[in-house]
């Protein structure tokens, strides 16, 4: 027996006012109808209606269970309803990993651009540069920064691109001179970021496509760009950072960057969140507002 068809068939018996209308109303036969309420009697084991040929009437036990199954059956439908605005407008929490450096200099920026797009939203955003597992955690997207991903049960989506540039103070480069060819790294002090694959053995290509790879030691290394690029501006030394923590302090002059001529691999962000069939709207919508705030090539 289809316990929730039976339910909605006995309430449709009620409320019409037989069995006929109840009929007419959902579209199915009166045997349909009439076998569905003897199914749910059978199962409960008592009389819901009393028959007659021409009328019928609620037992005391039926009227009790309309009661509840009225109840029942109501609830449901405001939850169907409920479930079907999520489909359609960001609503709740959503729940978003960053690392610190992005999140503190770039997700920062737009952020509220994307809370004021969605006002039937709220955001909890977890900034570190440890790994998470999304799932085990609770998250229901997260942004990573990396030049590639592994292999991941997640869905991923690529954001965007950003440069890396060498950077100094100029009272630095005063200091130690300034790097003409990567080579010439192998005499400097290197800030390293200690979470980049081959952080002390960074690779360049040349105008001319010629590819350089030099390794470089320094006596500082963090798990944070920002600290790293805070070791710059004191003159500590040579970082590698990208182009969204350099740019205002390069605009400034408080940095300069180094060996222009010279390029790194792009370091890309990428969107995960967990593979399902029905994406939530709030999931999609911070997909898509990210996405396109990253389609301009000086968005970074």
């Amino acid at each position: 027996m289809d316990q929730f068809a039976a339910l909605k068939a006995f309430r449709a018996v009620v409320e019409a006012g037989g069995f006929t209308a109840a009929a007419e109303a959902m579209d199915v036969s009166h045997t349909v109808v009439s076998r569905q309420v003897k199914q749910l009697e059978a199962a409960l084991g008592v009389q819901l209606l009393n028959r007659t040929t021409r009328r019928f009437a609620l037992t005391e036990a039926g009227q009790t269970y309309y009661q509840h199954s009225r109840q029942i059956l109501d609830q449901l439908e405001a939850a169907a309803l409920a479930v079907a605005r999520h489909q359609v407008e960001p609503t709740g929490l959503l729940r978003i990993n960053a690392p610190m450096s992005f999140g503190l200099e770039a997700l920062a920026q737009w952020l509220p651009a994307f809370l004021e797009a969605h006002p039937q939203l709220k955001v909890d955003l977890v900034c570190n540069d440890r790994f998470v597992d999304l799932i085990e955690e609770g998250f229901d997207v997260g942004l990573r920064l990396a030049y590639a991903l592994s292999d991941s049960t997640l869905i991923v989506k690529r954001l965007a691109s950003f440069e890396e540039w060498w950077v100094a103070s100029p009272d630095y480069l005063r200091r130690r001179g300034t790097p003409v060819v990567p080579a010439d790294l192998a005499a400097h002090e290197c800030l390293n970021y200690s979470l980049a694959g081959k952080a002390g053995q960074p690779s360049f290509m040349a105008r001319d496509g010629s590819v350089h790879t030099v390794e470089v030691g320094g006596r500082l290394q963090a798990n944070s760009g920002i600290v790293l690029r805070t070791a710059a501006l004191a003159g500590t030394g040579l970082a590698l950072s990208p182009a969204f923590l350099l740019r205002d302090h390069l605009a400034r002059g408080e940095l300069v960057r180094v060996l222009p001529d010279f390029s790194q691999p792009a370091l890309n962000l990428y969107a995960l969140y967990p593979q399902n069939r029905h994406l939530s709207p709030k999931v999609r919508a911070f997909v898509d507002f990210a996405a396109a705030r990253y389609r301009s090539a000086d968005a970074g």
